[in-house]
């Protein structure tokens, strides 16, 4: 027996022992993946085909028609990148910054800090704007900033997934188009969830995920851009420095030629068709209330818990809520507790708020008012167990 031979050998014997892939039940309540929708499980499910095929290009269409009414834009480069959604975010910094432009950055959380850190890998100048975890920015500030700092792209998070803080967009893309700058929306948290009108606000980049609003597992994420954004990309004086994240390369197999790039995820590509056809089927402003109701149904019975939520109301996200942790309770054992018990996960805090805030997310399918009622028992019944001080209340 060859050397190669006994290895392969020995290992076929050591890993008998594995047995099927299991996972166990979880209902999703945190910052993300949230549950995929079943009928979204049972397209993954569907057996591959070829990713030129003629069927599978056809299904292509129906993705990018789906996404431009998602997105509510008719941008004709609409398409869901292969990768997760800092795939998508790291696209919309590749291709339109060249080394020493401009970008400023609204940075509110943990995911300002991340475009802040893309954008200084590829060279670019970066000015950034900042608030506090938990607020947002006026108009008048960001006006002010736009003007005074000339970008050629200004860039902000729409819903901050580490604050829980719902940004308005309103007039930005006016400032925008008045001073020559493309305008950057992150929807990570957003999109499919909540109201977001890129072609009336005037978004001329946005880029989302498939396992939040979508309800579709982790692994594609949507990506839409408007003329101005590709008359900006057409006179780059060099390549973008990332191959397989080049829209121009992109845009010969999403475009008219479907020609060859990569090997796309084509059960992604089932799954997120079936999760866009299920909120056109819901119809969008639907989409959005039920978000909404579910989160206001959320918020006043935490409040009448007696817990405090983070986020002051005129700008609290509905699609993830941070609530307080207690000063006299052990956030880590309650989070762990409804996770081993319940099978439940919410979030901790992420960055500067992690150990002072839980986040709850309602996400697509998730968000239900049969998840609400079920939290809300819990944080009712279980909560008090975590006291680190057996006659503490809050």
């Amino acid at each position: 027996m060859t050397e190669a031979k006994l290895i392969s050998a020995l290992n076929e014997e050591n890993l008998s022992h594995f047995s099927k892939t299991y996972v166990p039940s979880r209902l999703l309540l945190g910052p993300g993946p949230s549950n995929a929708h079943p009928e979204v499980l049972k397209a993954l499910s569907l057996n591959p085909i070829g990713h030129l095929d003629e069927a599978y290009i056809s299904l292509m269409s129906d993705v990018q028609e789906l996404l431009r009414y998602t997105w509510q834009c008719n941008n004709r480069l609409t398409l869901p990148m292969s990768g997760t959604g800092s795939a998508a975010m790291e696209a919309s910094i590749a291709n339109f910054i060249e080394e020493g432009e401009k970008i400023l950055i609204a940075k509110k959380g943990y995911f300002g800090d991340r475009l802040i850190d893309m954008a200084t890998r590829y060279k670019a100048q970066v000015s950034v704007m900042e608030k506090p975890w938990g607020e947002a920015f006026s108009y008048d500030e960001i006006k002010y900033e736009i003007e005074t700092k000339k970008p050629a792209i200004f860039a902000i998070v729409h819903a901050e997934t580490s604050s829980g803080v719902l940004q308005p967009l309103d007039g930005i893309g006016d400032i925008c188009r008045k001073n020559n700058c493309l305008f950057l929306v992150d929807a990570v948290t957003s999109l499919g969830a909540l109201e977001l009108l890129i072609d009336e606000w005037k978004i001329d980049l946005a880029y989302s995920c498939s396992q939040k609003g979508l309800s579709c597992p982790p692994g594609l994420s949507p990506f839409t851009m408007n003329k101005r954004a590709e008359e900006k990309l057409s006179i780059r004086k060099t390549k973008v420095p990332n191959w397989y994240l080049d829209l121009s390369l992109l845009n010969k197999y999403w475009g008219s030629d479907r020609v060859y790039h990569h090997t796309a995820p084509v059960n992604m590509n089932f799954a997120i068709r079936e999760g866009l056809r299920l909120i056109a089927n819901e119809g969008l402003e639907n989409v959005w209330k039920r978000h909404n109701t579910n989160a206001s149904k959320l918020w006043n019975g935490l409040e009448s818990l007696g817990m405090e939520l983070h986020v002051s109301e005129d700008y609290r996200l509905p699609t993830l809520t941070t609530v307080k942790i207690p000063p006299a309770v052990d956030g880590d054992g309650f989070r762990n507790h409804l996770l081993g018990k319940f099978g439940i996960e919410i979030g901790n805090g992420l960055g500067e708020l992690s150990g002072k805030v839980w986040r709850v997310g309602l996400m697509g399918f998730n968000s239900s008012e049969e998840n609400v009622d079920r939290l809300l028992n819990l944080f009712d019944t279980e909560l008090k167990k975590f006291s680190i001080f057996e006659s503490s209340t809050f």
